[in-house]
């Protein structure tokens, strides 16, 4: 039981560790990119978003709403890997907003109170719930100040890493289920798609499911991440997180198209690709609005996308690594 509950901290350190270091870098290398900021709820403090507008809009006004990762413990919406999200999307004409989402292991009193080891996948459950009603909350703002910011509310993308992948999944997930999660969302609203990196979908079910069609989705996953399981993560008879690997099995079971693109030797690091992936981004965007349907299932490579050390190395290796120092 130990052994388990230091594995459980150990994800979260690593995943933690992974984005602490994932931002550093020297303010000559941000990208300079502008942006308008908005609050759009207010919950123990205020929660804003950041809305960053193309020179030159689509045609048809697409919007893409991004997630920070970082455990559901750190992540800014305006850190490095969002800027150069924002920047390369703004390129190619997307409207990006890159929002706030409470941490709930920020939450001391919340931590303090799941140490036993059955309470911890409450404490998961408790993270990624508030995290999808403030991505429910966020969406509706955007929704309801669609002409103000010039946008297609019906070509709403929603995309993240990591936690922000999960984040975007479950927000799906609940809204294809009707769940209460996600009961901000405007009446009938659906994604265009779902984009995520490195993420899954939260639920006690042996076997995920969806009671209505989720939205177009690109799941793309390391076949060697351990920190969001490429499989599934969880105690017995509990809540499971479903990586990409169990999503793509239960998508497959009911028949809905969707693209998995996964890589063999990858870990996590596939959840800091999304800025060297936007030609890929872009095609399953453009045959999703255009009214294709598509099914692809993919092992992808990339130059730029190598092995570290968040591939090769355990996560226990990594606590008690970390312990000894």
């Amino acid at each position: 039981m130990k052994t388990a509950f230091k594995y459980i901290l150990a994800c979260i350190l690593v995943q933690t560790l992974f984005f602490s270091l994932s931002v550093k870098t020297s303010a000559q290398e941000l990208h300079q990119v502008e942006c308008d900021t908005y609050e759009f709820i207010q919950r123990d403090t205020a929660l804003y978003l950041d809305v960053y507008k193309p020179a030159v809009p689509r045609a048809d006004r697409a919007a893409i709403i991004t997630l920070f990762g970082g455990g559901f413990a750190i992540g800014e919406r305006n850190n490095r890997l969002q800027k150069e999200t924002a920047q390369a999307l703004v390129e190619r004409g997307f409207t990006v907003i890159s929002i706030d989402y409470r941490l709930g292991l920020k939450d001391s009193a919340m931590v303090a109170s799941h140490k036993k080891l059955f309470k911890i996948p409450k404490l998961f459950k408790y993270c990624i719930d508030i995290a999808v009603e403030d991505c429910a909350a966020a969406v509706s703002w955007v929704c309801d100040n669609s002409e103000m910011l010039d946008i297609d509310p019906s070509r709403l993308i929603l995309s993240g890493s990591s936690a922000g992948a999960i984040t975007v999944l479950q927000l799906d997930y609940c809204r294809a289920n009707s769940l209460k999660e996600a009961s901000a969302l405007p009446l009938g609203w659906k994604p265009a798609a779902v984009i995520p990196y490195s993420g899954g979908v939260m639920c006690r079910d042996r076997e995920l499911k969806y009671a209505t069609s989720p939205a177009p989705t690109m799941l793309m996953h390391g076949m060697k991440d351990k920190i969001v399981s490429y499989k599934s993560f969880g105690l017995p008879f509990t809540e499971k997180i479903h990586g990409g690997k169990k999503m793509d099995q239960a998508m497959n079971r009911q028949d809905i198209p969707h693209w998995f693109i996964k890589f063999d030797g990858i870990g996590h690091e596939v959840a800091s690709w999304l800025p060297g992936s936007i030609d890929l981004l872009c095609v399953f965007v453009d045959l999703t609005l255009s009214g294709r349907i598509t099914t692809l299932d993919a092992v992808m490579t990339d130059s730029n996308l190598n092995p570290s050390l968040w591939t090769n190395m355990s996560m226990l290796e990594m606590y008690g690594g970390r312990r000894r120092k």
